[in-house]
Protein backbone atom coordinates (compact mmCIF):
# COMPACT_ATOMS: atom_id res chain seq x y z
CA UNK A 1 0.00 0.00 0.00
CA UNK A 2 2.67 2.18 0.91
CA UNK A 3 4.62 2.13 -2.79
CA UNK A 4 1.28 3.67 -4.00
CA UNK A 5 1.77 6.93 -5.12
CA UNK A 6 -1.08 9.84 -3.36
CA UNK A 7 -1.67 10.72 -7.53
CA UNK A 8 -2.47 6.80 -8.25
CA UNK A 9 -5.51 5.92 -5.87
CA UNK A 10 -7.80 8.21 -6.42
CA UNK A 11 -7.41 7.07 -10.36
CA UNK A 12 -8.29 3.48 -9.02
CA UNK A 13 -11.03 4.02 -6.75
CA UNK A 14 -12.59 6.65 -9.12
CA UNK A 15 -13.20 3.29 -10.97
CA UNK A 16 -15.29 1.35 -8.60
CA UNK A 17 -18.62 0.71 -8.05
CA UNK A 18 -19.87 3.19 -5.08
CA UNK A 19 -21.04 -0.24 -2.95
CA UNK A 20 -17.02 -1.05 -3.07
CA UNK A 21 -16.28 2.74 -2.14
CA UNK A 22 -18.44 3.09 0.94
CA UNK A 23 -16.68 -0.21 2.36
CA UNK A 24 -13.12 1.14 1.63
CA UNK A 25 -13.99 4.36 3.18
CA UNK A 26 -13.10 1.93 6.44
CA UNK A 27 -9.28 1.04 5.44
CA UNK A 28 -8.09 4.56 6.81
CA UNK A 29 -8.68 7.77 7.73
CA UNK A 30 -6.74 9.34 4.70
CA UNK A 31 -9.55 7.11 2.38
CA UNK A 32 -12.22 7.51 3.93
CA UNK A 33 -11.41 11.62 3.76
CA UNK A 34 -10.41 11.23 -0.35
CA UNK A 35 -13.30 9.25 -0.69
CA UNK A 36 -16.06 11.70 1.10
CA UNK A 37 -14.45 14.74 -0.58
CA UNK A 38 -15.80 16.87 -2.90
CA UNK A 39 -12.96 16.56 -5.18
CA UNK A 40 -13.36 12.74 -5.71
CA UNK A 41 -16.97 12.73 -5.60
CA UNK A 42 -17.06 15.23 -8.31
CA UNK A 43 -13.97 13.13 -10.03
CA UNK A 44 -16.50 9.41 -9.48
CA UNK A 45 -19.30 11.29 -11.16
CA UNK A 46 -17.42 12.52 -13.68
CA UNK A 47 -15.54 9.38 -14.90
CA UNK A 48 -18.75 7.72 -14.51
CA UNK A 49 -20.54 9.47 -16.93
CA UNK A 50 -17.74 9.85 -19.43
CA UNK A 51 -17.02 5.82 -19.82
CA UNK A 52 -21.17 4.93 -19.20
CA UNK A 53 -20.29 2.63 -16.23
CA UNK A 54 -22.51 2.15 -13.14
CA UNK A 55 -25.46 2.63 -14.69
CA UNK A 56 -28.94 1.03 -13.64
CA UNK A 57 -32.41 1.23 -15.02
CA UNK A 58 -34.94 2.49 -12.02
CA UNK A 59 -38.34 0.79 -13.21
CA UNK A 60 -41.02 2.13 -11.37
CA UNK A 61 -44.80 0.94 -11.22
CA UNK A 62 -46.39 0.44 -7.41
CA UNK A 63 -42.78 -0.18 -6.46
CA UNK A 64 -39.32 1.24 -7.31
CA UNK A 65 -36.98 -1.56 -8.60
CA UNK A 66 -33.46 -1.63 -10.34
CA UNK A 67 -31.61 -3.35 -13.15
CA UNK A 68 -27.84 -3.33 -13.86
CA UNK A 69 -27.42 -2.04 -17.52
CA UNK A 70 -24.19 -3.98 -17.86
CA UNK A 71 -26.29 -7.23 -17.87
CA UNK A 72 -30.12 -6.76 -17.78
CA UNK A 73 -30.61 -9.86 -16.59
CA UNK A 74 -32.68 -9.35 -13.21
CA UNK A 75 -35.06 -6.16 -11.30
CA UNK A 76 -34.24 -6.07 -7.55
CA UNK A 77 -36.67 -4.34 -5.88
CA UNK A 78 -35.68 -0.86 -4.21
CA UNK A 79 -36.40 0.15 -0.41
CA UNK A 80 -36.85 3.94 -0.44
CA UNK A 81 -37.69 6.03 2.26
CA UNK A 82 -41.05 6.98 1.25
CA UNK A 83 -43.67 4.59 1.48
CA UNK A 84 -47.33 5.40 0.92
CA UNK A 85 -49.38 1.94 0.63
CA UNK A 86 -51.87 1.45 -2.30
CA UNK A 87 -50.38 4.60 -3.98
CA UNK A 88 -46.96 3.64 -4.73
CA UNK A 89 -44.18 6.71 -5.13
CA UNK A 90 -43.64 8.88 -8.26
CA UNK A 91 -40.39 9.69 -9.16
CA UNK A 92 -40.10 13.66 -9.96
CA UNK A 93 -36.73 13.66 -11.72
CA UNK A 94 -33.24 12.52 -11.85
CA UNK A 95 -29.70 13.92 -11.47
CA UNK A 96 -26.61 12.58 -10.80
CA UNK A 97 -27.52 9.69 -9.18
CA UNK A 98 -30.46 11.70 -6.87
CA UNK A 99 -33.94 10.52 -7.33
CA UNK A 100 -36.72 12.91 -6.01
CA UNK A 101 -39.80 11.11 -4.67
CA UNK A 102 -43.38 11.71 -4.35
CA UNK A 103 -45.65 9.44 -2.07
CA UNK A 104 -48.96 11.58 -3.03
CA UNK A 105 -49.17 12.50 0.80
CA UNK A 106 -47.66 16.05 -0.29
CA UNK A 107 -44.30 14.68 1.15
CA UNK A 108 -40.99 14.97 -1.64
CA UNK A 109 -37.69 13.81 -0.78
CA UNK A 110 -34.38 13.63 -2.30
CA UNK A 111 -32.99 10.11 -2.02
CA UNK A 112 -29.93 8.57 -3.44
CA UNK A 113 -30.26 5.01 -3.79
CA UNK A 114 -26.61 4.23 -3.85
CA UNK A 115 -25.76 5.66 -0.42
CA UNK A 116 -29.23 5.16 0.77
CA UNK A 117 -29.22 8.75 2.37
CA UNK A 118 -32.03 10.71 2.05
CA UNK A 119 -33.84 14.26 3.16
CA UNK A 120 -36.67 14.92 3.35
CA UNK A 121 -37.73 18.70 1.56
CA UNK A 122 -40.05 21.31 3.64
CA UNK A 123 -43.61 21.78 2.51
CA UNK A 124 -44.47 24.36 0.05
CA UNK A 125 -47.81 25.79 -0.37
CA UNK A 126 -49.54 26.43 -3.69
CA UNK A 127 -50.43 30.20 -3.99
CA UNK A 128 -53.25 30.62 -6.08
CA UNK A 129 -53.64 33.62 -8.32
CA UNK A 130 -57.00 35.55 -8.36
CA UNK A 131 -60.13 33.98 -10.11
CA UNK A 132 -58.20 30.69 -10.93
CA UNK A 133 -59.77 27.74 -8.52
CA UNK A 134 -58.51 24.50 -10.22
CA UNK A 135 -55.22 23.57 -10.37
CA UNK A 136 -54.60 21.70 -13.96
CA UNK A 137 -51.53 19.93 -12.95
CA UNK A 138 -48.30 20.17 -11.26
CA UNK A 139 -44.89 18.96 -13.01
CA UNK A 140 -41.39 18.81 -11.56
CA UNK A 141 -37.51 18.77 -12.48
CA UNK A 142 -34.48 17.91 -10.59
CA UNK A 143 -31.14 19.12 -12.47
CA UNK A 144 -28.08 20.54 -10.69
CA UNK A 145 -26.94 24.12 -11.31
CA UNK A 146 -23.61 23.92 -12.55
CA UNK A 147 -22.44 28.12 -11.65
CA UNK A 148 -23.45 27.54 -8.00
CA UNK A 149 -22.98 23.71 -7.93
CA UNK A 150 -26.43 23.23 -6.18
CA UNK A 151 -29.20 20.73 -6.52
CA UNK A 152 -32.32 22.59 -7.30
CA UNK A 153 -36.11 21.10 -7.73
CA UNK A 154 -38.65 23.55 -10.05
CA UNK A 155 -41.95 22.79 -9.24
CA UNK A 156 -44.98 24.26 -11.68
CA UNK A 157 -48.24 24.47 -11.18
CA UNK A 158 -50.86 25.18 -13.87
CA UNK A 159 -54.07 26.72 -13.13
CA UNK A 160 -57.42 26.58 -15.15
CA UNK A 161 -58.54 30.00 -16.62
CA UNK A 162 -62.01 31.16 -17.04
CA UNK A 163 -62.32 29.95 -20.27
CA UNK A 164 -60.80 26.84 -22.60
CA UNK A 165 -57.94 29.17 -23.84
CA UNK A 166 -56.62 31.10 -20.36
CA UNK A 167 -54.20 29.40 -17.84
CA UNK A 168 -52.17 30.80 -15.34
CA UNK A 169 -49.07 29.32 -13.95
CA UNK A 170 -47.06 29.27 -10.57
CA UNK A 171 -43.17 28.19 -10.57
CA UNK A 172 -41.07 27.43 -7.51
CA UNK A 173 -37.47 26.70 -6.90
CA UNK A 174 -36.14 24.68 -4.37
CA UNK A 175 -32.49 24.46 -3.29
CA UNK A 176 -30.57 21.16 -1.74
CA UNK A 177 -28.19 24.16 -0.53
CA UNK A 178 -30.43 26.39 1.55
CA UNK A 179 -33.04 23.84 2.03
CA UNK A 180 -35.85 26.06 1.28
CA UNK A 181 -38.74 26.77 -1.20
CA UNK A 182 -39.07 30.39 -3.80
CA UNK A 183 -41.20 31.63 -6.26
CA UNK A 184 -39.56 32.56 -9.27
CA UNK A 185 -40.99 34.51 -12.61
CA UNK A 186 -44.48 32.49 -14.08
CA UNK A 187 -43.95 30.04 -16.80
CA UNK A 188 -45.48 31.68 -20.00
CA UNK A 189 -46.23 28.34 -21.68
CA UNK A 190 -49.09 25.75 -21.88
CA UNK A 191 -47.42 22.60 -20.76
CA UNK A 192 -48.91 20.09 -22.57
CA UNK A 193 -48.71 16.63 -20.55
CA UNK A 194 -49.15 16.33 -17.00
CA UNK A 195 -47.07 13.45 -15.06
CA UNK A 196 -43.92 14.04 -17.05
CA UNK A 197 -41.03 15.72 -15.49
CA UNK A 198 -38.23 18.02 -16.61
CA UNK A 199 -35.55 16.20 -19.24
CA UNK A 200 -32.16 16.95 -18.12
CA UNK A 201 -29.69 18.59 -20.27
CA UNK A 202 -27.07 20.52 -20.95
CA UNK A 203 -27.90 22.04 -17.21
CA UNK A 204 -31.03 22.62 -18.40
CA UNK A 205 -34.94 21.28 -17.87
CA UNK A 206 -36.82 20.75 -20.82
CA UNK A 207 -40.88 20.80 -21.73
CA UNK A 208 -43.14 20.38 -24.77
CA UNK A 209 -45.15 23.52 -24.92
CA UNK A 210 -47.63 25.28 -26.78
CA UNK A 211 -48.63 28.86 -26.49
CA UNK A 212 -52.13 28.25 -25.36
CA UNK A 213 -54.62 25.29 -24.90
CA UNK A 214 -56.86 25.39 -27.38
CA UNK A 215 -57.02 28.05 -30.05
CA UNK A 216 -53.04 27.44 -30.08
CA UNK A 217 -52.08 23.60 -31.02
CA UNK A 218 -48.76 23.85 -32.16
CA UNK A 219 -46.41 21.98 -30.05
CA UNK A 220 -42.68 23.05 -29.14
CA UNK A 221 -40.14 22.49 -26.91
CA UNK A 222 -39.05 25.30 -23.97
CA UNK A 223 -35.96 25.24 -22.11
CA UNK A 224 -35.40 26.17 -18.28
CA UNK A 225 -31.78 27.36 -17.46
CA UNK A 226 -30.89 25.57 -14.22
CA UNK A 227 -27.92 28.68 -13.70
CA UNK A 228 -29.91 31.40 -14.96
CA UNK A 229 -33.56 30.14 -14.00
CA UNK A 230 -34.70 31.69 -17.54
CA UNK A 231 -37.08 30.24 -20.10
CA UNK A 232 -36.14 30.00 -24.15
CA UNK A 233 -37.36 28.22 -26.70
CA UNK A 234 -35.37 25.16 -28.12
CA UNK A 235 -35.17 25.01 -31.99
CA UNK A 236 -36.57 21.70 -33.54
CA UNK A 237 -34.74 20.74 -37.18
CA UNK A 238 -36.59 21.97 -40.37
CA UNK A 239 -36.89 18.84 -41.95
CA UNK A 240 -39.89 17.25 -39.57
CA UNK A 241 -42.71 16.39 -41.25
CA UNK A 242 -46.10 17.37 -39.95
CA UNK A 243 -48.97 14.96 -38.23
CA UNK A 244 -46.51 13.77 -35.10
CA UNK A 245 -46.92 13.91 -31.57
CA UNK A 246 -43.72 15.42 -30.00
CA UNK A 247 -42.19 14.47 -26.69
CA UNK A 248 -38.51 14.74 -25.63
CA UNK A 249 -36.05 12.60 -23.49
CA UNK A 250 -32.39 12.85 -22.44
CA UNK A 251 -30.08 10.13 -23.52
CA UNK A 252 -26.42 10.23 -22.65
CA UNK A 253 -26.68 13.61 -21.61
CA UNK A 254 -27.72 14.74 -25.07
CA UNK A 255 -31.20 16.27 -25.83
CA UNK A 256 -33.57 14.25 -28.05
CA UNK A 257 -36.94 15.04 -29.77
CA UNK A 258 -39.25 11.91 -30.24
CA UNK A 259 -41.52 12.36 -33.63
CA UNK A 260 -44.48 9.67 -33.48
CA UNK A 261 -46.24 9.77 -36.91
CA UNK A 262 -49.25 7.82 -35.31
CA UNK A 263 -50.78 7.35 -38.80
CA UNK A 264 -48.21 5.64 -41.00
CA UNK A 265 -46.88 3.77 -37.45
CA UNK A 266 -43.68 5.35 -37.84
CA UNK A 267 -41.19 6.78 -34.94
CA UNK A 268 -38.59 8.96 -35.81
CA UNK A 269 -36.18 9.74 -32.54
CA UNK A 270 -33.75 12.91 -33.19
CA UNK A 271 -30.43 13.67 -31.07
CA UNK A 272 -29.26 17.18 -30.44
CA UNK A 273 -25.66 16.57 -30.70
CA UNK A 274 -23.78 19.77 -30.33
CA UNK A 275 -26.81 22.04 -27.02
CA UNK A 276 -27.80 25.28 -28.71
CA UNK A 277 -27.09 24.48 -31.97
CA UNK A 278 -30.14 23.84 -34.56
CA UNK A 279 -28.55 22.13 -37.80
CA UNK A 280 -26.98 19.35 -35.23
CA UNK A 281 -29.95 17.95 -35.06
CA UNK A 282 -29.80 14.33 -36.53
CA UNK A 283 -32.07 11.52 -37.07
CA UNK A 284 -30.88 8.67 -34.68
CA UNK A 285 -33.06 6.29 -34.99
CA UNK A 286 -36.54 5.36 -37.26
CA UNK A 287 -38.35 2.62 -36.22
CA UNK A 288 -41.53 0.77 -37.82
CA UNK A 289 -44.34 -0.93 -36.30
CA UNK A 290 -43.68 -4.42 -38.14
CA UNK A 291 -39.68 -3.97 -37.11
CA UNK A 292 -40.63 -3.69 -33.27
CA UNK A 293 -44.14 -5.15 -33.13
CA UNK A 294 -47.11 -5.78 -34.57
CA UNK A 295 -48.14 -3.00 -32.36
CA UNK A 296 -46.80 0.05 -30.50
CA UNK A 297 -48.22 3.25 -29.23
CA UNK A 298 -44.80 5.09 -28.11
CA UNK A 299 -40.91 4.24 -27.90
CA UNK A 300 -38.45 6.35 -25.66
CA UNK A 301 -34.62 6.19 -26.29
CA UNK A 302 -32.78 5.35 -23.19
CA UNK A 303 -29.47 4.12 -23.66
CA UNK A 304 -26.71 3.92 -26.26
CA UNK A 305 -24.56 0.55 -25.85
CA UNK A 306 -20.76 1.00 -24.85
CA UNK A 307 -19.56 0.36 -28.38
CA UNK A 308 -22.23 2.79 -29.15
CA UNK A 309 -23.90 1.03 -32.47
CA UNK A 310 -27.33 -0.16 -30.49
CA UNK A 311 -30.05 1.96 -28.83
CA UNK A 312 -32.16 0.74 -25.80
CA UNK A 313 -35.83 1.50 -26.29
CA UNK A 314 -38.54 1.18 -24.42
CA UNK A 315 -41.50 0.27 -26.14
CA UNK A 316 -44.85 1.57 -24.23
CA UNK A 317 -43.49 1.11 -21.30
CA UNK A 318 -43.90 -2.56 -20.89
CA UNK A 319 -40.90 -3.70 -23.06
CA UNK A 320 -37.39 -2.84 -24.13
CA UNK A 321 -35.51 -3.79 -26.91
CA UNK A 322 -32.32 -2.84 -28.65
CA UNK A 323 -32.23 -1.74 -32.01
CA UNK A 324 -28.96 -1.81 -33.94
CA UNK A 325 -28.52 1.31 -35.79
CA UNK A 326 -26.15 -0.73 -38.91
CA UNK A 327 -28.59 -3.57 -39.70
CA UNK A 328 -31.80 -1.55 -38.24
CA UNK A 329 -32.77 -4.58 -36.49
CA UNK A 330 -33.96 -4.96 -33.14
CA UNK A 331 -34.11 -7.33 -30.71
CA UNK A 332 -35.95 -8.28 -27.34
CA UNK A 333 -34.94 -8.03 -23.85
CA UNK A 334 -36.02 -10.05 -21.66
CA UNK A 335 -35.42 -8.79 -17.96
CA UNK A 336 -36.29 -11.24 -15.12
CA UNK A 337 -38.81 -9.61 -12.62
CA UNK A 338 -39.36 -6.63 -14.37
CA UNK A 339 -43.40 -5.71 -14.06
CA UNK A 340 -45.71 -5.85 -16.18
CA UNK A 341 -45.83 -2.02 -16.79
CA UNK A 342 -43.55 0.58 -15.97
CA UNK A 343 -41.64 3.84 -16.11
CA UNK A 344 -38.27 3.78 -16.49
CA UNK A 345 -35.22 6.13 -16.20
CA UNK A 346 -31.59 5.45 -16.65
CA UNK A 347 -29.52 5.98 -13.33
CA UNK A 348 -26.29 6.73 -11.90
CA UNK A 349 -24.01 5.56 -9.37
CA UNK A 350 -22.86 8.80 -7.12
CA UNK A 351 -21.33 9.47 -4.42
CA UNK A 352 -23.38 12.51 -4.05
CA UNK A 353 -24.46 13.63 -0.81
CA UNK A 354 -27.53 15.43 0.98
CA UNK A 355 -26.05 17.62 3.04
CA UNK A 356 -28.11 20.28 3.47
CA UNK A 357 -29.72 22.28 6.25
CA UNK A 358 -33.05 19.53 6.15
CA UNK A 359 -33.55 16.88 8.91
CA UNK A 360 -33.09 12.96 7.43
CA UNK A 361 -36.01 10.94 7.36
CA UNK A 362 -36.85 9.73 10.90
CA UNK A 363 -38.93 7.02 10.69
CA UNK A 364 -39.74 7.08 14.11
CA UNK A 365 -40.87 10.81 13.89
CA UNK A 366 -42.12 10.26 9.60
CA UNK A 367 -44.80 7.83 11.49
CA UNK A 368 -46.67 10.13 14.02
CA UNK A 369 -46.16 13.07 11.62
CA UNK A 370 -48.52 10.75 9.38
CA UNK A 371 -50.93 10.38 12.29
CA UNK A 372 -51.56 13.27 12.67
CA UNK A 373 -52.19 14.65 9.18
CA UNK A 374 -54.31 11.72 8.55
CA UNK A 375 -56.56 13.27 11.23
CA UNK A 376 -56.59 16.37 9.54
CA UNK A 377 -59.59 17.71 6.95
CA UNK A 378 -57.19 18.58 4.40
CA UNK A 379 -55.84 14.96 4.73
CA UNK A 380 -59.34 13.26 4.32
CA UNK A 381 -60.03 15.79 1.27
CA UNK A 382 -56.95 14.52 -0.54
CA UNK A 383 -57.53 11.14 0.34
CA UNK A 384 -60.88 11.91 -1.90
CA UNK A 385 -58.78 13.96 -4.51
CA UNK A 386 -57.14 10.89 -5.45
CA UNK A 387 -60.10 8.70 -6.21
CA UNK A 388 -61.72 9.14 -10.22
CA UNK A 389 -64.21 11.67 -10.89
CA UNK A 390 -63.85 13.65 -7.52
CA UNK A 391 -60.56 15.72 -8.53
CA UNK A 392 -62.47 18.94 -9.76
CA UNK A 393 -65.10 18.81 -6.93
CA UNK A 394 -62.47 18.13 -4.16
CA UNK A 395 -60.02 20.80 -6.07
CA UNK A 396 -62.14 23.87 -5.03
CA UNK A 397 -62.47 22.70 -1.84
CA UNK A 398 -58.76 21.78 -1.29
CA UNK A 399 -58.40 25.51 -2.54
CA UNK A 400 -60.08 26.86 0.47
CA UNK A 401 -57.87 25.01 2.40
CA UNK A 402 -54.42 26.31 0.76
Amino acid sequence: MATLSSDIIPEILRRLGVKDLLRFRCVSKPWCSLIDGPDFIKLHLSHSLKTSTHLSLVLRDCYLFSVEFDSLKAAQKLNHPLSNEGFGTDILGSCNGLLALYNGEEEIALWNPSTRKSQMLPVTEIEFPPYFCFVQFIVYGLGHDLISDDYKLVRMAQFYGKDDDSFCSEVKVYSLRTNSWRRIKDFPFYLKYKRVYGVLANNALHWVVSKKPESDTQSFVVAFDLGTEEYRVVELPECLEEGFHMNVKSMGGSLCLIANYWEVHVVDIWVMKEYGVKESWAKLVSVKRSKVTSRFDFVLPLAISKNGDRVLLDIDNNKFVWYDLRSKKVKKVRIEGVPRAFEAEMLVESLVPLNGNGAMINKKDQGKEKQKKKNTKRYRLWKRLRKPGNRRRVAVLLSCEW
